[in-house]
């Protein structure tokens, strides 16, 4: 099975039919994409064994918004793209519960690193009614629906894996649905904090970065579970193949190109770029320098889109 290193369906997807040359569809993938303004969004659904086999990725749906100059982003901007991810979501939920049914919001991550603080940040702008609807339902209307939230932390600082946590959670309070929010890992520089992931499949911490811990889906926990992501690192080797890829146009455009360069181009040279940097341990997961505004906005986009959505 292809190494990915990408958390991403829609880069999958690319990199199977590069690496295998297809220039069709995949049998039991169905892809089609939609422009809403300026916000491109991207939905990719594996329909059968064949599809989970070639993306190594659960059958399910994949929902990919793709925005761009996050680091420059004002309110208004923010408001556009979290109404966007709350319709997706929106539809994504309807599909496994009904309007009124417990919901309950997990934001994984690390607080103390700033990449992985994603699910945290998120979690503190999270509108909570469970509480009131036990204790004061008078205060709340009649529709409203039941949300609680969690940021259970990572193994490193708690010792029990998230998946344990998660189990013990849901045993007692009984959510009907698990929305996950996490940082992902890209295979494309240009995806970095500019793409947001919906998938109602669960999710596997970790696995883009060669740190797998144990799944949350609803073959684990019992009950649906969508992740939302957004791609927050990417590792140097994927960094390297951008920008070979990137060299290369440039000499074309000087007319500068030859078969061998465009043969270079059209591989995907990934597998051979990491296997050159891990023996001396290069091979290192990278982030942008304004991490920190990356990472303030994209956590308003989701919490605001998830309240909206809910």
């Amino acid at each position: 099975m292809y190494n990915f290193r990408t958390d991403m369906a829609v880069e999958r997807t690319d990199i199977y039919k590069k690496v295998n040359n297809i220039q069709k569809d995949i049998n039991g993938i169905e892809a089609e994409n939609e422009l809403q303004k300026d916000i491109e969004i991207s939905r990719v659904k594996i329909t059968n064994e064949e599809g989970e086999k070639a993306l190594a990725k659960p059958i399910g749906n994949y929902i990919t918004l793709d925005v761009k100059n996050m680091k420059t982003a004002d309110d208004e901007k923010i408001e556009e793209i979290a109404e966007a991810v709350a319709n997706e979501l929106r539809n994504v939920i309807g599909k496994h519960i009904n309007d009124t049914e417990d919901i309950l919001v997990v934001g994984l991550g690390n607080l103390e690193v700033t990449p992985d603080s994603l699910g945290p940040k998120v979690i503190s702008h999270i509108e909570i009614t469970r509480h009131i609807l036990e204790y004061m339902p008078k205060l709340m209307p009649e529709d409203t629906r039941p949300v609680s939230a969690i940021s259970p932390g990572v193994l490193g600082t708690t010792g029990i894996e998230t998946m344990e946590i998660l189990k013990g959670i849901v045993e007692n309070i009984k959510p009907k649905l698990l929305i996950v929010i996490d940082a992902l890992a890209a295979r494309s520089i240009e995806r970095i904090s500019s793409s947001i992931q919906i998938a109602d499949t669960g999710i596997v911490p970790g696995a883009g970065v060669d740190n797998k811990r144990k799944e949350i889906s609803k073959k684990t926990l019992g009950i649906p579970v969508i992740a939302l992501g957004i791609p927050m690192v990417v590792d140097l080797a994927s960094i390297t193949n951008d920008c070979i890829n990137l060299f290369i146009e440039s000499l074309q455009q000087k007319a500068m190109s030859n078969e061998y360069l465009n043969e270079l181009k059209e591989k995907d040279n990934y597998e051979e770029i990491k296997e050159a940097l891990i023996p001396r341990d290069y091979n290192m997961i990278v982030t942008p320098k304004e991490i920190d505004i990356l990472i303030e906005n994209m956590s308003k986009i989701v919490s605001k889109g998830i309240n909206k959505a809910l």
